[in-house]
């Protein structure tokens, strides 16, 4: 199937007015399915994926590499006006999955017209449910990724211009953890305070202790953010609440950092908690580790996209999370961020991308496969060169 400026924004505009969420991208599956059929484009049979998919073009030998998009969209009701707006209710492409799948399936059609140079095999990934920080492992789990030695992807940046590209060695995106803390106090009137435990002095002092953290428990050089996002508790003006509960996420770049951060916030709890009277449970939900990309295919991505005529950037880690990070701590690859040149932010209402990325990215996503598989063989026959030596 020829790719083209005009398919590949029908394509998107398809998947942009009919979004689905995480672990519910039924309809968009089988959309892709049938794209993938139509262009004779081989899809894995993986029975533990309920939805999305791994399609593969080449050989079926090594080596293997992979390329991904995420498939799902976002609970947010659209405001763009477009006129392919989304057509369902209180959900859209807010993050821009739709434009990383029709870069992707363009980059498949790609290589599929070039099935017959390609020096080994690409698995062509469209991942569920990245948005719940979890969608890669199911990946992962299904087997969709045995034997592949590399793997690539992409998330479309606002803040860059179309034709520019951003990436860089180490962390890329941070670590995402969730939490949630109970406070659990005693009523009483908010006329004699005195008689119970207040928990909403209590929360209180949990917010403003939980920034020391990041100011007192960890190296000024290290980059973490604590943040508090919702406090719920009471439900009129004169009862000071038993329980109130506080919602937060922390962002880390640092492994190690990330998996202390628990414990330490257990301790601030705890020790509010008994001066206070009152109890404080913490319940921690892990997410993706931060996406570390590999020195070697970082720079291999630059020089392709130098080459393709993309400005390519050196840009500093973002602390929005990515579940990319997942494929990143058992295989080789790396991860670029696309200028998507919108006046608005991810995740926002109005997010509305300019749509002329498209078919360069595409064009760059299947000749960085193309000269990735190349370079995999180079390497590869090097290897048994050294190893014929002893």
């Amino acid at each position: 199937m020829k790719n083209s400026e005009q398919k590949l924004q029908e394509i998107r505009h398809y998947l942009h007015q009919n979004p689905e969420l995480s672990n519910e991208e039924y309809s968009t599956t089988r959309k892709l399915r049938g794209w993938l059929d139509e262009a004779g484009i081989h899809v894995l049979d993986l029975p533990l994926l309920r939805t999305g998919l791994v399609a593969q073009i080449g050989t079926g030998q090594a080596p293997i590499l992979a390329i991904r998009a995420d498939i799902d969209a976002l609970p947010i009701q659209e405001e763009t006006g477009l006129p392919y707006s989304s057509q369902v209710e209180g959900k859209m492409h807010a993050c821009g999955h739709d434009l990383h799948t029709a870069v992707i399936l363009g980059a498949a059609y790609n290589l599929k017209e070039r099935e017959e140079e390609l020096p080994g095999t690409v698995r062509i990934i469209f991942q569920p449910a990245e948005e719940t920080g979890h969608g890669a492992k199911q990946i992962i789990n299904s087997g969709g990724l045995k034997d592949v030695e590399a793997i690539f992807g992409l998330h479309n940046w606002p803040e860059l211009a179309v034709g520019e590209l951003g990436t860089r060695a180490g962390a890329i995106t941070a670590g995402v953890d969730r939490f949630e803390i109970t406070i659990k106090g005693t009523g009483a009137h908010a006329a004699s305070p005195e008689k119970g435990t207040d928990s909403i002095v209590l929360a209180s002092q949990i917010v403003l202790a939980l920034q020391t953290i990041s100011s007192r428990s960890v190296s000024a050089l290290e980059s973490v953010v604590v943040s508090v996002t919702r406090i719920t508790g009471g439900n009129t003006w004169n009862v000071l609440p038993e329980n109130v509960v506080l919602e937060g996420t922390v962002r880390t770049l640092n492994t190690s950092i990330q998996q202390e951060i628990p414990r330490r916030m257990d301790q601030i709890l705890q020790g509010l908690a008994a001066a206070a009277g009152a109890e404080a449970l913490l319940h921690w939900y892990p997410g993706p580790p931060a996406t570390i990309n590999d020195s070697r295919w970082s720079e291999f991505m630059s020089k392709v996209a130098d080459e393709q005529g993309y400005r390519v950037l050196e840009i500093g880690p973002q602390m929005g999370g990515e579940d990319f990070s997942f494929y990143l701590q058992t295989i080789p690859g790396a991860f670029v961020m696309i200028g998507s040149g919108a006046a608005h932010a991810l995740h926002h209402p109005k997010f509305a991308p300019d749509e002329t990325l498209l078919l360069p990215a595409a064009e760059y996503f299947s000749n960085l496969t193309v000269q990735a598989l190349k370079e995999l063989n180079k390497s590869n026959l090097s290897m048994e060169n050294v190893e014929s030596d002893f």
